[in-house]
């Protein structure tokens, strides 16, 4: 195949912005230079100072295949999420059947061949009853072990003391966690219950799932991995209160060593408060719950911080007839992947983040955090994920939504920057108004 010369590009890498070119060939990043001459027969892209990033990776994503394809699939929803510029993702557990042993692992990676519009690894699952699933696990087939310390769904909770200690004591790869306390939920939700019934008012489920919650849940897997030196990555952060549990500084400090503990957010987090749920309702219902403005303000100044490490998506999709339920029957989650890196540069059009500081949480970090192997960066011989980004202000339409669900919480939403074009190993795989070609995933390799 034919190298690709991107000329006049703003790249943006490592901290850094700056006019050059890029050229790749068979799925590489073959040279990064300034005045770089077109080959013979090489496909010449006049970028016109537009930003050039690296494809992002999202860590949390729930494509929920196998077992819920009537809302969402591995094909629908990768294909969402590079149309995004979200060349990478990492995918849940918590499918039908749950992923607890290396057989279901390796079935999700089946499933994945030929179909995942990105490149795609799956974590591996935690129960009561799946330690010697985990202590076996090769810490070369997923990113990381995922545990639920507060509720979710089938056989997914940890709630065994003895069991959580051993799996912080034992586990191969990085710990995530979610973090929400499920005795503290389930009394509050049976108070609102009493009032209510089953019709409780959306705005009430920050309360229901308190910040008091997600802090003694937080705390305790903190405990833990601080007990064992476990690498610990706590997912979805949503209140402020937590942000003192964590180190403030860079992922890789300048000694080289690495935090081993650290902390997510998720862009819902950064463009919604508990004022929108008056107008979206259980559209916005998701776990952990979505609370006030200074939480979110708070989350947003600890990215610039350094307090929290990586932004992610927490993609969990819903059709519309489960979210128009009551509140006790409509289900936790809403689909992020397209619109999530646009939604990440509003930030930058509003002047809280820099470009560079979203390409850190949301590409390079991930990378390093995961030990991904060749992906995450603007480098020479790196993988050619990449995603041009075109300044023109464009309104998010029902109509335009590739998840399977068919809706996103941003539609009327007007983001001033929109996704030109995302490449994925080297091939064009969203042309900024459709896909294009083949999907060209492939499975994420982790350098450990």
């Amino acid at each position: 195949m034919p190298s690709t010369l991107i000329v006049n590009a703003r790249l943006v890498n490592e901290g850094r912005e700056f006019d050059g070119d890029l050229r790749f060939e068979d799925g590489r990043i073959a040279q990064i230079g300034t005045g770089l001459s077109a080959r013979a027969n090489e496909s010449v892209i006049d970028a016109g100072g537009r930003r050039l990033l690296p494809g992002m990776i999202d860590d949390q994503v729930h494509f929920r295949e196998p077992g819920m394809e009537y809302k969402a699939d591995i094909a629908t929803e990768s294909a969402a999420a590079v149309a995004g510029g979200l060349t990478s993702f990492m995918d849940m557990p918590n499918t039908n059947p749950p992923t607890l042993d290396a057989e279901a692992l390796e079935n999700k990676y089946r499933r994945a061949e030929g179909r995942a519009w990105g490149n795609y690894g799956f974590y591996m699952g935690a129960s009561n009853d799946n330690l010697a699933a985990i202590q076996s696990l090769d810490p070369l087939a997923a990113p990381g072990i995922k545990v639920f310390m507060g509720a979710s769904t089938g056989n997914m909770l940890v709630d065994n003391p003895e069991i959580l200690d051993s799996i912080f004591r034992d586990a191969p790869t990085p710990i995530i966690t979610h973090c929400e306390d499920t005795p503290m939920i389930d009394a509050e939700l049976a108070r609102y219950k009493a009032k209510y019934g089953d019709d409780i008012p959306a705005a009430c489920h920050p309360d229901i799932r308190s910040r008091e919650a997600c802090m003694k849940s937080t705390q305790l897997a903190l405990s833990l991995a601080r007990k064992h030196d476990t690498r610990l990555h706590v997912l979805h952060i949503s209140t402020a209160d937590e942000l003192a549990l964590f180190e403030k500084g860079p992922l890789i400090r300048a000694d080289g060593s690495r935090k081993r503990i650290t902390a997510e957010t998720c862009i819902h987090f950064l463009r919604f408060d508990r004022a929108d749920y008056a107008r979206l309702g259980n559209l916005i219902k998701c776990n952990p719950a979505i609370k006030d403005a200074s939480d979110r303000e708070a989350l947003i100044q600890a990215l610039t911080d350094d307090v929290i490490d990586v932004l992610a998506t927490d993609h969990a999709p819903h059709t519309l007839e489960e979210k128009a339920r009551l509140y006790t029957g409509a289900p936790s989650g809403l689909p992020l992947v397209q619109y999530a890196l646009v939604a990440a540069l509003e930030l930058v059009h509003e002047g809280r983040l820099t470009t560079s500081q979203v390409v850190q949480k949301f590409a390079h970090a991930p990378a390093q955090l995961f030990d991904v192997k060749g992906r995450g960066f603007l480098r020479e011989g790196y993988a050619a994920d990449l995603v041009l980004i075109d300044d023109t202000p464009f309104t998010v339409q029902r109509e335009d939504v590739l998840s399977k669900c068919g809706w996103s919480p941003f539609e009327g939403t007007t983001f001033r920057s929109r996704i030109a074009s995302t490449w994925v190993n080297g091939e064009l795989a969203w042309d900024g108004r459709q896909l294009v070609g083949q999907p060209r995933g492939e499975r994420l390799a982790f350098d450990r």
